[in-house]
């Protein structure tokens, strides 16, 4: 009769610990580093940064009062401005945009220059407090701009 050894519970945890059943990176994909690009006088700014980092984002912050040539370097239109610019994996993160959508556009990586939620709205991450509203995060590109996804606050409507 064959005898097939079944490990214990604390031979499992051992393996485990030893690195030995998963490989050395965590369960969850790796999120790689964001920089952002702030003015030194922005409050919001840094409630955003918290959110990212709450998500399991690495963030290092510039402080500076150059956002307009970054922005251009970025290839961000005019148009979808707002407070602060962040780079991440090649792409232009400009504005409040939530961690989700950051992820979603890391795992699909679609041939554009970054995402962008124009303006403040009420609710998104660092502008907690009131009523939230509906938002789109919009994805720009040489090609125009889409939406790419819709919040309310920092839940996903779409």
């Amino acid at each position: 009769m064959l005898k097939i050894d079944v490990p214990t519970r604390r031979g499992v945890l051992a393996l485990l610990a030893a690195g030995l059943i998963f490989p050395s990176r965590s369960l969850r994909a790796e999120t790689p580093a964001m920089h952002v690009h702030k003015d030194p006088d922005c409050g919001c700014c840094g409630g955003w940064v918290d959110h990212l980092r709450s998500a399991g984002f690495a963030v290092t912050v510039d402080e500076t009062s150059e956002l307009t040539a970054i922005r251009t370097r970025l290839r961000v239109p005019p148009a979808l401005s707002s407070c602060h610019t962040a780079e991440v994996a090649g792409y232009a993160i400009e504005g409040h945009v939530p961690a989700e959508a950051i992820r979603r556009l890391l795992e699909t990586r679609p041939t554009a220059f970054g995402l962008a939620v124009p303006g403040m709205p009420t609710g998104s991450p660092g502008m907690e407090g009131g009523t939230p509203v509906a938002y789109d995060v919009i994805l720009f590109a040489a090609g125009g701009q889409r939406p790419f996804m819709r919040f309310i606050g920092t839940k996903s409507i779409g």
